[in-house]
């Protein structure tokens, strides 16, 4: 029996140890004849890199791998640069979420004309009328899920100030899961982009609004982190330690780590539904210090939680009896993320990113503008959102 596995939610999804296997079958189904891929710097230095490289020399491919940190206009640039030299037909994005999203936007603007902020969600100049080439996407870290999703978040140069672009079209045709790219992941960004789908999921159940498809992924997907986030980590911590492990020991590795993939997209499929307050003040973190997005999540999930308890109390038993199934109270879910926090390395204040309390009014400033919390289960007002980070220290 094949340990590949295919689900359509909405994009085909490959899933697997070995799906990367499938690449050449899948851009050839396609009548793709020659491939940009899209990386980032990191992952272009893994050891298997160049032996997926080397599986597409039949596309010609050629490979821009410009990407690093939260992503950047100057970056997309840089790959549209790349996408017009190497006459490329489709895109293969391999990476965590930053190479996903520069993907798509290289995609969008291949045919578009102007600026890429032209096209922003909401407040777009341009019209998305032109074809947009295929992608494949390869993720390599659990976090943003942004493989199965159809926006791409962008910064500005200058301000850090994120953008979102999006249209159906810029979700990926097919993505190959293949829980094997993440075997490497070191501890740390296995933490970060780990609590990445974590907030994605919590806050995708809390939103505002009626949506029971994304619930109970959202549920299923906070069971799937509880299972085997710690477990990622630890694994992770070892390998680093230069330990070597014995086939039962790799295979839960394998295991877990395939859990946290799917978790990581059934957190984007989830959150179509809405976010909250834990990502604006997330994004502001990332705007004014350029935090790494899902270690700002992380840092402050507890305290956002803390803020929503008192707005659903309901809601928060439900979550925490997926986590403890013999829990009576929503608090216990609180005390469930601050426990898991603690246990993967996730800095408990906001000391640790550089920032002093008496410092707050840049963040506040960006965060209130932020287009997440309006769904947020309790109304945040600017004096909460001083009170939230306060709390995060």
């Amino acid at each position: 029996m094949s340990s590949i596995h295919t689900y359509n939610f909405p994009t085909r999804i490959r899933f697997g140890p070995g799906a990367r296997a499938e690449l050449v079958a899948e851009l050839t189904a396609m009548g793709i004849t020659r491939v940009l891929i899209v990386t980032d710097k990191d992952v272009a230095q893994l050891p298997w890199f160049p032996e997926l490289e080397a599986t597409l020399a039949t596309f010609d491919a050629a490979t821009f791998s410009g990407v690093w940190g939260n992503p950047v206009v100057s970056q997309v640039n840089a790959g549209i640069n790349a996408w017009q030299a190497s006459g490329a037909d489709g895109i293969v994005a391999v990476g965590g979420g930053a190479p996903m999203d520069v993907a798509k936007a290289i995609a969008l603007m291949a045919n578009h004309p102007g600026h890429l902020f032209d096209y922003e969600d909401g407040a777009s100049t341009r019209p998305i009328d032109q074809p947009i080439p295929p992608i494949v996407a390869l993720p390599t870290t659990a976090g943003t899920g942004s493989e199965v999703g159809r926006s791409a978040v962008i910064s500005d140069d200058d301000t850090h100030a994120k953008k979102i672009v999006f249209d159906p079209q810029l979700l990926p045709k097919v993505v190959l899961a293949d829980p094997e790219l993440l075997l490497g992941l070191p501890a740390k960004i296995t933490a970060a982009t780990g609590m990445d789908a974590l907030t994605h999921l919590i806050e995708a159940f809390l939103a505002k609004g009626f949506n029971p498809l994304c619930d109970g992924i959202a549920l299923e997907g906070i069971h799937l982190v509880a299972q085997n986030l710690k477990d990622c980590v630890g694994f992770a911590e070892r390998l680093r330690a230069g330990e070597s492990f014995e086939e039962a020991t790799a295979a839960a590795h394998l295991a877990a780590r395939g859990g946290m993939l799917n978790a990581s997209m059934m957190g984007a499929i989830a959150f179509q539904k809405g976010l909250g307050v834990t990502h604006s003040c997330a994004h502001a973190l990332s705007t004014v210090y350029n935090t790494h997005h899902g270690l700002a999540n992380g840092i402050m999930l507890p305290a956002a939680m803390r803020f929503n308890l008192t707005a659903a109390p309901e809601r928060f038993l439900r979550m925490a009896r997926v986590v403890k199934p013999g829990a009576t109270d929503g608090q216990e879910f609180v005390d469930w993320i601050v426990a898991l926090s603690h246990s993967i390395g996730i800095p408990v204040s906001l000391g640790a990113l550089g920032v002093k309390p008496d410092d707050l009014a840049p963040l506040v400033a960006v965060a209130i503008k932020d287009g997440c919390h309006p769904l947020n289960p309790k109304p945040v007002t600017e004096k909460d959102f001083y009170a939230i980070y306060q709390d995060a220290f």
